[in-house]
């Protein structure tokens, strides 16, 4: 019986945080652009998306941005993970308590804040100025990721690989780097996830050259959605999905 309630309860968590993103691609196949009835099955909102030119842009500037600035910050937020578990220096501390900070701040604060710099800078707003703000959020949250892969490593394998004549380089290479594997693609995942999702913060550091799709989208939605915005975060979906199989078949354990 009392497994019976946490399968129930497990399923009942799980039908709430993907209900929504069922009907969402359920109705990007409803043959009505106004209903939420069904009223047939259809293509024709993704041949029109396709035909769409603007929001398709949008898109890859979206797309484009989350790679380049997961993959900026997956680099720098290893590195700061290994540099805070390795190596000893003065206010070490509280240098890893400030990415908790950044972790834990309000969007809209981190928004004003890094809009603040940038006029200060003088940068013109547009992709830069959305790349360093999606960096800056990102960061931490992999460096969080890859030290707690590193707080469960055995310190021994590098103290043999220095015994050996392996130098700090070869020895990151050869040894931490395949071992922190799975903790840098899931950083480097979530990175991509929060950069694609990401509205307050981009909200305040945009400028009118650069437009990315979570801003697009919350535009539209004042007038409200179309089908083809369904049919477009349905395309995005399937896209994470073959993702996340792939770091997961990637990542498995393979039989010796």
């Amino acid at each position: 019986m009392n497994r019976w309630l946490k399968g129930s309860y497990l399923g009942l968590v799980y039908l709430f945080f993907y209900l929504p993103i069922g009907v969402l691609a359920v109705f990007s196949f409803n043959d009505s652009k106004y209903r939420l009835t069904w009223q047939g099955f259809t293509w024709r909102w993704y041949e029109s998306l396709l035909a769409n030119e603007e929001l398709l842009q949008v898109a890859l500037n979206s797309v484009l941005l989350a790679l380049v600035s997961a993959t900026l910050a997956t680099l720098l937020g290893t590195l700061t993970a290994v540099t805070l578990y390795r190596y000893r220096f003065f206010g070490k501390k509280l240098l890893f308590g400030l990415l908790y900070v950044v972790i834990l701040s309000p969007d809209i604060v981190m928004g004003i804040s890094l809009l603040i710099l940038f006029v200060s800078l003088q940068l013109p707003l547009g992709f830069w100025t959305l790349l360093l703000a999606h960096i800056t959020f990102c960061l931490p949250f992999v460096a969080v990721t890859v030290y707690g892969r590193l707080s469960g490593f055995d310190d021994t394998l590098t103290e043999a690989a220095r015994d050996l004549g392996a130098s700090e380089w070869v020895t990151f290479r050869r040894v931490l780097l395949p071992l922190l594997m799975p903790a840098v693609i899931a950083g480097w995942l979530l990175s991509f996830t929060l950069s694609m999702d990401d509205v307050i913060i981009s909200y305040f550091v945009t400028g009118p050259t650069f437009e990315i799709l979570p801003l697009k989208i919350y535009s539209m939605v004042r007038i409200g959605v179309k089908p083809e915005v369904n049919a477009l975060c349905t395309l995005m979906l399937g896209i994470t999905l073959i993702m996340v199989l792939a770091a997961h078949f990637l990542l498995r354990e393979q039989p010796t």
